[in-house]
């Protein structure tokens, strides 16, 4: 399992450098984005630079693969500011979020002062005495070139503004959220045994979930809000495009009409933006020069575009009409609809299925009470 990362990678700016200001307009927005070949809606465009231009944070949801991390990265890149990110992971703490202590230099501080510790006792005649006295000292041990920080210390110590990026926060425990709450409400960190740090610079920050679990309201709060799904096929290809230029764009079609097929059906994983583009380099590599020639590798492809051993071997016999989808998945007690209902550019298998299911289930439960009444 990953753990939090406090690195400051300096992105490159691409063909627009905005020097960390805020972006004039939602369309300047889209233009600095697509010179990082991040391709956004006009609706995301403008929910994104509300929150550069109000100095809020931003809140995506949404399935895993569709840009919500990449969107971070790359309005770093487009503003010319460094990224910082916090990875979340279940049992993250404190100390992997905000600060720890160096002991390692405090030791060597220590040894430092040993002969002035000594000058300093000298002359005390018990043990609660030279207590007292080194009580009344300021060793200097609790200072801030003694910290390690943190991603969320880190931003806003940051002299120079920064993307802090709070990716998958849904993975955390609710608690880890009260921890968040002052950096976005205050732009602050709290250090008991030195005082309160207000942020240097205004950071922008950008929160992703997976909604695995409901996020507590008072997160919500402080936050705009974005659903973001799996783009249209247009948009798709596009992105895909950006991404992969040496492929044929008839290729790349193919390709994105194939994986929105796979999302179609029940998976544990639905295929992501970055799988497709991963798919279509390998369909080039394969010799795919032109459209309709996908059947070919169509088996192949299938390696980059899922995940799971079952998935692959679903996906083979539907793709093969050996085993056609069913009118209805599951039992709707279960929180799960017919087939042909769900939308195009939705998967039951990558997004709020345990979250529908749980919700189905305590649906089921309240009919049976009133039943047994």
């Amino acid at each position: 399992m990953s753990e939090s990362s406090a690195t400051t990678d300096q992105p490159t700016p691409g063909g627009a450098a905005f020097d960390g200001a805020a972006f004039d307009d939602a369309d300047a927005l889209t233009e600095a984005l697509a010179a990082e070949n991040y391709v956004i809606d006009p609706e995301f465009a403008v929910v994104v630079h509300l929150a550069t231009a109000l100095d809020r944070p931003l809140l995506l949801e949404g399935p895993a693969g569709v840009g919500k991390t990449e969107l971070a990265k790359a309005l770093a890149a487009a503003s010319g500011r460094a990224l910082v990110r916090l990875q979340c992971y279940e049992g993250l703490d404190d100390g992997r979020a905000l600060y720890e202590w160096d002991y390692g230099k405090q030791l060597m501080h220590v040894q430092m002062l040993r002969d002035r510790i000594g000058e300093l006792l000298a002359g005390t005649a018990s043990m609660a005495e030279a207590s007292a006295r080194l009580q009344a000292e300021d060793t200097g041990l609790y200072t801030e070139q003694f910290l390690s920080a943190r991603p969320l210390l880190e931003a806003v110590l940051s002299t120079e503004p920064v993307v802090l990026l709070v990716d998958e926060v849904d993975r955390t425990e609710e608690s880890m959220e009260a921890l968040l709450l002052e950096v976005l409400a205050e732009r602050q960190v709290t250090v008991p045994e030195i005082g309160t740090f207000t942020a240097r610079s205004a950071p922008w920050v950008v929160l992703t979930s997976n909604d695995t679990r409901e996020l507590s309201p008072a997160l919500k709060r402080r936050c705009l809000h974005f659903q973001v799904d799996f783009p249209t096929p247009e948009r798709e290809t596009e992105i895909v495009s950006r991404r992969a230029p040496e492929v044929a764009s008839e290729v790349v079609a193919d390709v994105v009409d194939l994986a929105r097929t796979l999302r179609e059906f029940p998976l544990r994983k639905a295929p992501s933006i970055s799988e497709v583009i991963d798919a279509s380099r390998a369909a080039a590599v394969l010799g795919l020069e032109s459209g309709g020639e996908l059947e070919k590798v169509r088996s192949s492809l299938l390696a980059a575009l899922l995940k799971y051993g079952s998935d692959r071997e679903l996906a083979l016999r539907r793709l093969d009409g050996d085993e056609p989808a069913p009118e209805v998945e599951v039992a709707e007690d279960a929180g799960w609809v017919s087939a042909a209902s769900r939308p195009a550019d939705t998967t039951s298998g990558a997004f709020g299925k345990g979250r529908a299911a749980s919700s189905g289930g305590r649906a089921a439960a309240d009919r049976a009470r009133r039943n047994r009444r």
